[in-house]
């Protein structure tokens, strides 16, 4: 199931928030890896390290990469555990589990908060099947609102593992993150995705919240066997807490498989058959010629409880070049699956007119 191997640093390479790229020399070939800091502390050339290499084996686009499991000649100190409360363990009953303060648990300072019958007062919040909508979402939504991404558990656990995350919050385009369920290394670390919810809106003051896996879609090529179907749980979560779900479509022209052109299969299971709320569903406008009859036909599937709203995109295109990193979805970028990014930011943009 874990691909072992053993290595030495041959240099440090990138940092950011969370994470250290590597090349490691394995059996005299260079391997790219990456450390967790917090994890298994900060490695430096020389350092022999311990890897998982199982992810990289199997040629895995968005995991590819050697992880490091631990510096075993090099041990990072314990934690001062009174500097550091919290009993939330994340991974859990797995060699790399570890040990948070959620701001839900009795020693957080925002207990009493989350322990009241708090809801997020209409809030919208726009939900999306992929992390590379992110981005295209805070284009979307532009400057002004106060924006926090709420990471699912779907894809990677980390988020350190996100560039995009810290290029993000280094550019204020984010104010603050929450990571939920299984998934840890957020600003705020909540058990749910209702508790983390009420944290973006009461504890960081959130005028705009976006929920999404993080970086690491998996999709299995059955109806109900991808990680997206979470995207119909999460419109229900939000109805529930009195929020306002927009949901942000998976649309695409660049998409070779048929199950994905146009609509997604993904998005049209998770708000048709997942999501038993209603939700703004955003429709960008116009459609590509090549992809209108298709679209309207798939809407025209979708339970009637869901609001279309068609937002105009012939503006954004300016917006999602000046973000400040490059979008690429399944490899994709920009200029070679449009309507992708335009409908992610078609919804940033609503999201965007009702604070």
């Amino acid at each position: 199931m874990i691909r072992w191997r053993r290595g030495v640093v041959s240099s440090v390479g990138r940092a950011w928030a969370g994470a250290l790229e590597l090349s490691v020399s394995v059996e005299g070939a260079p391997v790219r890896a990456l450390a967790y800091p917090a994890m298994v502390g900060t490695p430096v050339e020389g350092d022999a390290v311990l890897l998982n290499t199982t992810a990289l084996s199997l040629g895995l686009g968005t995991g590819g990469y050697a992880l490091v499991i631990a510096l075993p000649d090099r041990l990072p100190p314990d934690p001062d555990v009174v500097a550091g409360p919290g009993h939330m363990v994340k991974a859990r009953y797995t060699p790399g589990q570890v040990t948070v303060l959620g701001v839900d648990e009795q020693d957080s300072p925002h207990h009493v908060v989350l322990a009241s019958d708090a809801s997020l007062d209409g809030m919208p919040v726009v939900v999306a099947d992929l992390h590379s909508a992110l981005p295209a979402i805070l284009a979307g939504v532009g400057p002004g609102p106060r924006v926090v991404y709420v990471m699912t558990d779907g894809g990677a656990l980390p988020l350190w593992f996100s560039r995009a995350v810290a290029t993000l919050r280094d550019a204020s385009l984010l104010v603050g993150t929450v990571t939920v369920g299984q998934a840890f290394g957020g600003d705020l670390e909540a058990v749910t995705l209702h508790t983390g919810l009420l944290a973006a809106r009461h504890v960081l003051s959130a005028d705009v919240a976006i929920v999404a896996q993080g970086p690491g879609n998996l999709g299995t090529g059955t109806p109900w066997g991808f990680s997206g179907v979470a995207v119909g749980e999460a419109v229900n979560a939000i109805s529930v807490l009195e929020g306002r779900p927009i949901g942000s479509l998976r649309i695409s022209s660049g998409d070779a498989r048929e199950r994905h052109l146009g609509i997604s299969h993904h998005s049209l299971t998770a708000y048709g058959r997942v999501a038993l709320a209603p939700a703004d569903l955003v429709v960008p406008s116009p459609l590509p010629s090549s992809l209108e009859d298709r679209v309207e036909e798939q809407l025209a599937g979708l339970p009637d409880r869901h609001r279309l709203v068609r937002v105009p995109t012939h503006d954004l295109d300016g917006a999602l070049r000046a973000l400040p990193l490059r979008l690429s979805s399944m490899g994709r970028p920009l200029d070679e699956d449009r309507i992708y990014f335009e409908s992610a930011a078609a919804a940033g943009r609503h999201a965007a007119s009702l604070v």
